[in-house]
């Protein structure tokens, strides 16, 4: 049983918690061998961007499983969080790989996300990586056309030339093999090292000189 002053304790860091939390934010479901074995799935679905370390997530999990004297603890579903960062026990190595993508902003895990579903999980993958390869958010891939034309080659597209461009066409072929679009993002579209071999520049983008060499193909 419960002391008067541990229950208290538990109510309000439960409260703080459900204040906090947020459903699109990475959660595991924090249940435990001990009562999994028994047939039982209690425990509690914990956004793990409340927590400022290992140790504070872990006093909330104790917590939370009072009332097993030493429970090992069964994390026994994930959301919102690349799949290879996911361990069923959560030691502290593997909170420190999770913590990386935690303390990323809500948008920057939207594009790393765009990135891992479409390339997969690389262990040397990192953010800054994905960051500065990342070439924005567009409302399509004919808006993205248009950008890496006015970005690139403005000034030969411009005016009358520009009037007849064909953007249309444009994105097809830079999407057919250079680059990738995944709910509005165009993030890196080769591994990490493929790119770091190739020296391929930020914002410019694989495609420029492609442009330079066939712009007059685009213009019906």
């Amino acid at each position: 049983m419960l002391n008067e002053e541990l229950l208290e304790q538990l109510q309000e860091e439960k409260e703080l918690h459900d204040y906090d939390y947020h459903s699109g934010h990475p959660a595991l479901y924090v249940g435990t061998y001990g009562k999994y074995n028994g047939g039982s799935l209690d425990g509690m679905w914990v956004d793990l961007t409340t927590f400022s370390d290992y140790d504070d997530f872990m006093d909330f999990c104790h917590l939370l499983h009072h009332d097993e004297e030493d429970p090992e603890f069964m994390f026994q579903d994930y959301e919102n969080f690349p799949r290879e960062l996911y361990a069923e026990s959560m030691s502290r190595k593997d909170w420190e790989k999770l913590s990386v993508y935690l303390e990323l902003s809500d948008n920057d895990r939207e594009v790393f996300d765009a990135y891992v579903e479409l390339r997969g999980w690389d262990d040397d993958l990192t953010w800054e990586w994905v960051s500065d390869m990342y070439q924005g958010k567009f409302d399509d891939e004919e808006d993205f056309a248009r950008h890496i034309v006015e970005e690139c080659y403005y000034d030969e597209v411009r005016g009358f030339l520009g009037d007849y461009f064909d953007y249309e066409r444009f994105a097809r072929d830079l999407f057919m093999s250079d680059y990738d679009f995944n709910d509005g993002h165009v993030p890196p579209h080769q591994p990490q090292q493929d790119k770091k071999e190739k020296g391929i520049s930020r914002k410019r983008g694989a495609f420029a000189l492609h442009i330079v060499l066939s712009l007059f193909l685009y213009v019906q």
